[in-house]
């Protein structure tokens, strides 16, 4: 974990003790519903990576100018789903024990639910925010407890009421919809503003712990195809990038990017889009 990957993501070069952002692949998808393929993201991510800037026009700030360091991917058990969550539990665990932030790139969403064991038991008041095109809030999905079916009801069972914040949702079946009334803040899809009530939640959460999860699926299939479970009508990358700006104010102490399956996107123009928004966190999040 703390020794320098030597395939990195561009700009994420630096050792482990001067970093305050360590990166680290979750290469997991044994729990998609649909179509697998997100265990190959964060190895195509730092691949592809390449192909981008370290220096971002939008924020006048470089990735050379900050200290990120890649950690590499976990090794997982392909079939195990609590065996994986463990070793990512154990592995964010450390990097925050070390007063670094992780940044988990996924895998399928369920990862997400091993770093939030993790972050919780560290800071008990956690709050999340996820952005997602799905509720993911289902108790079980075909028996699966772990599921990326049911990874944010895992995460309630962690956090409790009130402590969860939905944008841009747009799918779940009718039993979701009702629990996320009852327990979470959700933000149902809306097309003339996909973030509506950001800027109330941003100042409610301020000086409090966040976690934030981002599914790429949130984003519109054409803008990003290469996703196991696309979903239309979906944010556009102009709208996410503004949203991501606004929470970087926040308390950030551990986040995640999931959901990307380059091999549903030839062009590699989902792959791009990930690697550009990865740069763009980054620099958002860095202090």
């Amino acid at each position: 974990m703390k020794e320098r990957n030597i395939h990195t993501f561009i700009g994420c070069e630096d050792e482990y003790e001067e970093s305050k952002i360590v990166v680290f692949g979750a290469p997991f998808d044994s729990t998609t519903s649909f179509r697998p393929g997100t265990r190959f993201a964060s190895a195509t991510m730092r691949n592809e990576s390449f192909g981008i800037e370290t220096y971002s026009p939008y924020q006048d700030k470089d990735l050379e100018d900050i200290n990120v360091f890649d950690a590499g991917d976990l090794e997982l058990s392909f079939g195990n789903s609590e065996s994986a969550l463990k070793d990512i539990e154990d592995a964010t665990a450390e990097i925050l024990e070390d007063g670094k932030i992780p940044f988990m790139i996924g895998g399928e969403h369920s990862v997400t639910l091993g770093s939030v064991r993790a972050a919780a038991e560290k800071y008990p008041d956690l709050h999340i925010i996820q952005f997602d095109a799905h509720t993911d809030l289902r108790d079980d999905y075909l028996g699966q407890y772990y599921s990326h079916a049911s990874v944010i009801r895992r995460c309630w069972d962690i956090v409790g009421d009130d402590k969860i914040f939905q944008f841009g949702i747009r799918s779940g079946e009718r039993a979701e919809w009702e629990f996320a009334k009852e327990h979470l803040h959700t933000t149902k899809f809306n097309f003339g503003n996909n973030f509506d009530e950001l800027d109330k939640v941003v100042e409610k959460l301020k000086g409090k712990p966040v976690y934030f999860t981002l599914d790429l699926d949130v984003l519109d299939p054409s803008e990003f195809p290469g996703t196991g479970t696309p979903e239309a009508g979906g944010v556009t990358f102009v709208e996410l990038h503004k949203a991501i700006e606004k929470i970087s104010k926040l308390n950030i102490v551990g986040l995640d990017m999931n959901e990307l399956s380059p091999i549903y996107d030839h062009s590699g123009q989902s792959t791009a889009l990930a690697c550009k928004l990865l740069r763009e966190i980054l620099l958002f999040v860095y202090k």
